[in-house]
Parts: C-alpha cells; sequence; structure tokens
C-alpha cells in the first residue's frame, strides 16, 4: 500500500473529476448521504489503476433514480430491486447502490436485500475488510468499519465479521477470495480458509452462470495459479471443477511421471505469459479460450491412466479430454463458440509431438491447420507452452521445431492462401461433372477433393477433374 498521503491524493483526484463531483454535489443538494465505496478506493490506496467507479447513498433507488435523471439522459436499471441504478456521466459509467444489506436463504439461488440507512451497517456486510472503505463526498471523510487498512498493509484477505457469516450471506464470496488472492497478492487468511473449506456446500445455492463469471476473472488475473490452488486446497473447486481436483489424485508418489496438476498450473502459467508476449497492438483482455484450455489440457489424464512394463501411459487422453471439457464447460453455462474451441485446443494440443522426431510432409502441415481452425494462434501458444521439461536439451529441441513448423505454416499460408484451403471444384461443379444431382454423393466427392487439395496442393481444375472423375469410377464399381 502506498503512503496515507499519496493514497489521500489520489482519491482527492477521483473525487475531484467531474463526473464524481457533479454526483455528490447532486445527491448532498438533496439531502443523501454519498460515497464512493468499495473496489476504487482500495485500488486508489494500492496505487492501481481505477477502472470502475461505485458509488453508495443513502437514497432509495426511486430517490437515486430521479437525482441521475435530472443530470444525464443515459440512465438505466441494472438492479432496481437490489438497489442499483447505473448511469454514464461526463463519459463515465457508474453504478450507485443504496445502503443495503442482503442475505441468502438456504433454498434461494439469490439474495433477499433489504436497504439499510447508514453507511457502517452498509460497510460492514461488505465481503473482506479491504473492500469495506468508503470515502464519503464531498467532505472526504474516510469510513473503515472493520480494520480495512490494516488488512490492505499486511496484504491480508480476511472477512469484516465472521466469515462464517458472511460466506453463509452470500456464498460467492468463497471464490471471490480466491480472485482477490491472485489479483492482488495477498493472503487469505488462515480462518477465512479455513471456513471456506467447511461451508463448500453452500455453494451448492449460486447459479452456475455466477460461478462461472467469478471463474472467469479469477483467469483474467494476470497470474490465476495462486487463486487456482486456493481453490484446489479448501475443496471448492472439487464443486464445480471436479476434473481439476482429479488432477491431484494423479500425482505419482512413485516418480513414473510428472505430477500433473502441477504441470498443469505451469503450462497456465507459461501461456499466459506467451499471450501477453503476442498479444496484437490494441489488444487487451485476456483471452479465455486459452487459458481454459491450459488450465484443462490435461484433464483426461486420470480416466485414461495405465500402468504398464514398469512405466504409465495416458492413451488418448486429448480425446477424453475434449470430451470432459465440453460436459464441464456447458454445466457452467459457457457459450457454445468458447466451449467448441476449448475442446478443440485439448483435442488438438498433443498434435504436433510427433513433429520433432519426423518432419511431416506438406500435407501433414495442410491437415493441422484445417483442423485447428480459427484457434490455430492459441494452439501455436499451447503447444509452446505444454513443454515444462528440466532437460534443457529436450526442451530447445521443442522450440527449434515448432519455430520451423510456425515458418513453414506461415510460407504455405502465403502460397496457398491455407487458411481457407477448399476443394478446387465446388459442389455445383462436382454435379455438372459427375452428371448427379444434390445428395449424399455430392458430399462424398467434394470430401474426397478436399483431402485431394491437402495432400497435393493447387493442382488446377484440370488435374483437378481427373482426380474427381478417377475417384466416381472406383465408387461406382
Amino acid at each position: 500500500m502506498r503512503p496515507i498521503a499519496e493514497s489521500m491524493a489520489a482519491l482527492r483526484s477521483i473525487a475531484d473529476s467531474p463526473p464524481v463531483r457533479t454526483l455528490s454535489e447532486a445527491f448532498a443538494a438533496a439531502g443523501h448521504e454519498f460515497a464512493l465505496v468499495g473496489g476504487p478506493v482500495r485500488d486508489a490506496m494500492l496505487g492501481r489503476a481505477v477502472t470502475d467507479l461505485d458509488f453508495t447513498t443513502s437514497a432509495r433507488p426511486d430517490e437515486t433514480r430521479a437525482i441521475v435523471d435530472a443530470l444525464t439522459k443515459q440512465v438505466w436499471d441494472v438492479g432496481r430491486d437490489f438497489g442499483t441504478i447505473a448511469a454514464k456521466v461526463h463519459g463515465e459509467t457508474v453504478e450507485i447502490t443504496t445502503y443495503r444489506a442482503e442475505i441468502y436463504r438456504d433454498d434461494s439461488r439469490k439474495p433477499e436485500v433489504n436497504f439499510g440507512d447508514t453507511i457502517e451497517a452498509d460497510l460492514v456486510r461488505r465481503d473482506f475488510t479491504i473492500n469495506a472503505l468508503a470515502l464519503m463526498l464531498p467532505s472526504m471523510r474516510l469510513v473503515d468499519v472493520a480494520g480495512g487498512l490494516e488488512d490492505l498493509l499486511a496484504g491480508r484477505i480476511v472477512t469484516p465479521g465472521s466469515a462464517e457469516s458472511s460466506f453463509t450471506d452470500d456464498p460467492l464470496r468463497m471464490l471471490r477470495a480466491a480472485r482477490f488472492s491472485a489479483q492482488l497478492g495477498f493472503e487469505v487468511a488462515p480462518e477465512t480458509q479455513a471456513a471456506m473449506a467447511e461451508y463448500g456446500p453452500r455453494l451448492e445455492i449460486i447459479s452456475a452462470e455466477r460461478v462461472r463469471d467469478e471463474l472467469v476473472k479469477l483467469l483474467a488475473t494476470d497470474d490465476p495459479v495462486p487463486g487456482i490452488r486456493l481453490l484446489v486446497d479448501t475443496g471448492l473447486a472439487g464443486r464445480f471443477l471436479p476434473e481439476l481436483t482429479a488432477l491431484v489424485a494423479t500425482q505419482d508418489d512413485h516418480g513414473r511421471h510428472k505430477d500433473v496438476y502441477e504441470h498443469s498450473l505451469t503450462v497456465l502459467r507459461q501461456a499466459i505469459e506467451l499471450e501477453l508476449e503476442r498479444r496484437g497492438e490494441g489488444v487487451h483482455s485476456p483471452d479465455l479460450v486459452l487459458r481454459l484450455a491450459a488450465l484443462l489440457h490435461d484433464i483426461g489424464k486420470p480416466m485414461t491412466r495405465r500402468f504398464e512394463r514398469g512405466g504409465v501411459t495416458f492413451h488418448h487422453h486429448d480425446v477424453v479430454g475434449a470430451k470432459l471439457a465440453k460436459k464441464r464447460l456447458r454445466a457452467l453455462r459457457f457459450d457454445n463458440d468458447t466451449i467448441a474451441q476449448v475442446a478443440r485446443l485439448v483435442e488438438l494440443h498433443l498434435r504436433f509431438f510427433g513433429y520433432s522426431d519426423q518432419q511431416w510432409t506438406d500435407s501433414a502441415v495442410r491437415r493441422y491447420v484445417r483442423d485447428a481452425g480459427d484457434v490455430l494462434p492459441q494452439l501455436h501458444i499451447l503447444t509452446r507452452a505444454d513443454v515444462t521439461t528440466r532437460n534443457r536439451r529436450k526442451a530447445e529441441r521443442l522450440e527449434h521445431a515448432y519455430d520451423d513448423i510456425e515458418h513453414r505454416i506461415e510460407e504455405l499460408m502465403a502460397a496457398e492462401e491455407l487458411a481457407s484451403v477448399r476443394p478446387e471444384l465446388d459442389g455445383e461443379q462436382i454435379m455438372r461433372l459427375l452428371g448427379i444431382g444434390p445428395g449424399p454423393l455430392v458430399g462424398q466427392a467434394y470430401r474426397h477433393m478436399l483431402e485431394v487439395r491437402l495432400d497435393e496442393g493447387p493442382i488446377g481444375e484440370e488435374l483437378a477433374t481427373e482426380r474427381l472423375l478417377a475417384w466416381y469410377e472406383t465408387v461406382r464399381k
């Protein structure tokens, strides 16, 4: 945490910005308390960039709406029942929430909200002490009801009241603890970790979508590994990502193979490093597909592990892992495109490793590109990240081999427009040349001509016609 004087200067700068000043003056004029709260206060005091402006107020939602309506036409309800109104003021998007206290009932996935009357009562019900900080505006009075400043200095994550009460009120806070641990580099207090393990079953009342969103936020951090370790160690991961927890049981105490769990975490870290190195100009968002694939790429190993002749094998763990990834991501309500892309990467992550032993033909390279499709850039990164051997010579050999295959792909793409490989004869040409109408045979012929294109590259329409007619003769017999 930066010195208090610097922290207060940063907060003053936020308070003096046009949107914040406009809002604080308007709420004060209407006779309501108004405060910057939670993450923005925490991040300003830590010297981190403040990207969101979250406020809390004594005004009820209808009163908030009336005040903000007078300031801007860009106002919308993001959760009026939960007391939250959003708006764009002087070009900045803000969220304003009425003082509240929320609690989950035993059989409910949604919190029951009661509006409060004081900032202190609002703060004490928040998730962690480092987020239970408020800057009252325009007075610039800092409110800390639970020792949040001390915990910021200590780099500690702890609940304002009892962890039992906090996690019972909102079980998603257990996942948020893991995310903040990774995002801020803070340690979760031992008693908070113990409560996470004890109250893990409470996650059952949280919707899959909310769990998914918290997982996405964790994976979006610069180093999600500490948070993932915490989720696994407390047993929480087993409740929504059991395939990851199963990797721990695949650890080998006899040294017959590498530790699959630790290997997966290393691959995730290496994939993120490569992602950041290769990130295109103007791209700022983390590559969720790549990060999910890196984390899940070996989840097929527990089901495929076999001990044979003093060794261990994981035959077809890539295919099994792809199926498991699809099933798990569907359960977490990820969108279809993300599910398909992650599964494709998991299925293909081993494809390259035969290349270093024997160089592929141009046909094999074309198929590699064709099978990867849109996820080829991520496959490049995942395959490189999957090398965790401590044998320097082997690592260098694999790196040089992948340098070579990327170079060959670039050459073939330049020569053949490889990214959009199609047969040199389309469906209408096939029907005309064979004298047939629409039907399954056209599809068979098209697929055959695609294989010809992949095997031989561009051969021209005349030779392609010869290949088609020769194939047709064989299928007619």
